[in-house]
């Protein structure tokens, strides 16, 4: 039966908007919910609603809600398979791998429920008596968090969790065509016992998104923006949330390079580039972009990946398969642009490209070898099941290649060498670093995020993304009963500066 979506603000659905269609892209003509999208207007009234009920959940204590997110971690464990089934169904991630991305939510659960009793902040010492100084970790307030739909459950809770444990209430905007999805989280969330209005979640489009944060942004109902999707909406977010003064957390594209040393375990390595390059068929922002492989070894290891390809299982999620369908039309026809950007100097392996036989949106995996650094398959990324493999010679030139195409998330280096594992993790541009493991994976206490075409530098998981939902406040309390000016009534000890032995 079709599910029948509206936003959720303040408790209360929202109104009938324009209709959309999530469909199953294993079998097209299966549509798992039809969603009302609202406009700019209902994504600025739900910031409204959150900014009226945040500071009534920041005064919960921290510990508390901390609490709150213990019972989140135990509700989505208790309907893991069903969470899981709904992913399949509505984004074609091959059930394993959804099971695996429910598991996460609970990991970043585990990890932050104690963290309400962590929310630390430090007594310092002063520099005049009877003055003491702290600081205090304190809510941004209202967090709009936009969410891509590869990760359709596991990444908005890097985001979700993390806010909430710090007292803010939330605005999430998860993509359309994975909404049947975020609701069931959405649903998961409520049922802990968060108070009306301080987790909303609003299904739009980009543009009345867009309208309708810069509308909030101008009011003054949103003080922190996360968002994870294209490098290109990520600019625009970043412009926008610029020109108000603030700085979003922003998990945008990869470009993520695999280095294969001489000295590489090439089955392993085989292994890796199986898992990240074509793993969620490729549509990942941590998926596998070019395999760097040394000179010596490049033959062998290609002769070896495509053997591995070729023999892969895609198809139905439900099954055992190395991956499923594209997440949506509107990606499968962005996949076949990329697929006209081979060249005649290109090898491609291991047979076929395009979509597969069949109705549903399933593409058949391509290996480009002899790709080179000004190709378009080098710099820009490509989401989808295709890798590109190149050749290099020298350490340095392996470093120069992985920073070319200007993105900094991910990275893998396969070797038995430390002083070539160091000398990599040294010199590339990526925020994440694997040695001996694939571009893609990532646990819940470690910090996630890129640099440059990737990301502006903030972070997501573990203790570093709490700076994304806080701001340090400073105290300084005097009790001496008199005005102790800074830097002016400070006692001084004189040294004798200039005693020799």
């Amino acid at each position: 039966m079709t599910l029948q979506i509206v936003s959720v603000i303040g408790g209360k659905d929202g109104p009938a908007g324009t209709p959309y269609a999530s469909v199953n892209p294993a079998r097209p003509a299966e549509t798992v919910a039809t969603v009302q999208l609202a406009g700019a207007d209902g994504f600025a009234d739900a910031c409204r609603t959150a900014a009226a009920a945040q500071r009534e959940w920041a005064a919960v204590p921290a510990p508390v809600r901390g609490r709150v997110i213990a019972s989140i971690g135990r509700l989505v464990e208790a309907n893991t398979e069903t969470l899981a089934r709904l992913v399949t169904q509505e984004i074609g991630k091959p059930y394993a791998e959804a099971l695996g991305e429910v598991r996460e939510i609970v990991d970043t659960c585990d990890f932050f429920l104690g963290e309400g009793r962590r929310l630390y902040g430090q007594t310092v010492p002063s520099e005049m008596p009877d003055k003491s100084l702290f600081t205090f970790r304190v809510p941004v307030g209202v967090a709009a968090v936009i969410t891509a739909g590869n990760f359709p459950v596991a990444v908005p809770s890097w985001y979700l969790v993390p806010a909430l444990l710090c007292g803010n209430a939330v605005v999430w905007k998860p993509a359309e065509y994975a909404a049947a999805s975020a609701h069931a989280l959405y649903r998961l969330f409520t049922a802990a016992g968060l108070p009306d209005g301080v987790l909303n979640i609003v299904f739009a489009d980009g543009a009345g998104t867009y309208e309708g944060l810069d509308r909030a942004l101008g009011e003054g109902t949103v003080n922190k923006v996360g968002f994870t999707g294209s490098t290109a909406v990520g600019r625009a977010v970043g412009e926008l949330c610029g020109r108000h003064l603030q700085s979003p957390c922003l998990e945008l594209g990869g470009k993520n390079p695999m280095v294969v040393m001489p000295d590489a375990d090439l089955d392993l390595a085989v292994e890796g580039a199986l898992f990240a390059g074509f793993g969620t068929a490729g549509q990942r922002c941590t998926s596998l972009g070019t395999v760097i492989a040394h000179e010596d070894v490049h033959a062998e290891f290609v002769a070896r990946f495509a053997a591995a390809v070729r023999s892969a299982k895609i198809g139905d999620p439900n099954g055992d398969v190395l991956y499923g369908p594209m997440l949506d039309h509107k990606f499968a026809e962005r996949y076949e642009e990329y697929l006209t950007w081979i060249q005649p100097h290109h090898t491609v392996l291991p047979g076929p490209t395009g979509r597969m036989e069949g109705e549903g949106l399933f593409y058949h995996p391509v290996i480009v070898d002899g790709v080179r650094a000004d190709d378009r398959l080098f710099l820009e990324e490509t989401f989808g099941p295709i890798v590109g493999v190149t050749t290099f010679s020298t350490m340095d030139e392996a470093i120069e290649l992985a920073n070319r195409p200007g993105y900094g998330l991910s990275s893998s280096i396969y070797t038995t060498d430390p002083q070539a594992v160091f000398r990599f993790r040294s010199g590339v541009s990526a925020g994440m670093v694997s040695v001996n493991n694939s571009t893609s994976g990532a646990e819940a206490h470690l910090p996630f995020g890129g640099n440059g075409k990737s990301g502006n530098g903030s972070r997501q998981s573990g203790m570093w993304v709490l700076d994304q939902f806080t701001r340090w406040q400073s105290m300084n309390w005097d009790y001496s009963g008199r005005l102790q000016k800074a830097q002016m009534d400070v006692t001084e000890i004189t040294p004798d500066l200039g005693f020799r032995l």
